[in-house]
């Protein structure tokens, strides 16, 4: 028995090898998340094999810990999904860079050439900027 789950625990590191190529050569995020994922539970299985394999306590709690830790991978990176998104809705759609306000100047022009009320300026009832008259 015990050389079996001994031959397992070498088969899933072996697995988790792979997972480890995917993680580092990754086309996208979330293919790196799930290689990441793979490490963890994989991890966990193999220290919680070769800890069965050897009777050794102390490895059932690494595998544990090593499942907490895994299981933060998935929170710090929606957190950080999370952020990202947040960024690009504040630089704009187009991500040209920050939206910046216009210069006084443009606003200036701005006024001058459509002949609409500008914003912070009151208002007649006569329909025209009262700074007119």
């Amino acid at each position: 028995m015990t050389a079996f789950l001994l031959v397992s625990a070498v088969l899933i590191l072996a697995m988790v090898a792979l997972g480890l190529a995917r993680l580092l050569i990754g086309p996208g995020p979330a293919d790196r998340l799930m290689a990441g994922q793979l490490l963890g539970t994989g991890g966990v299985t193999a220290l919680l094999l070769l800890g069965a394999a050897t009777g050794a306590r102390g490895v059932t709690d690494l595998a544990l810990a090593l499942a907490l830790l895994a299981a933060f991978n998935s929170v710090v990176f929606v957190k950080g999904a999370t952020l990202l998104q947040t960024d690009e809705v504040a630089i704009g759609a187009d991500s040209t860079g920050p939206i910046s306000a216009p210069s006084p100047d443009q606003d200036q022009d701005q006024d001058q050439n459509d002949g609409a009320p500008s914003l912070g300026q009151p208002v007649d009832e006569a329909g025209g900027d009262a700074a007119d008259r």
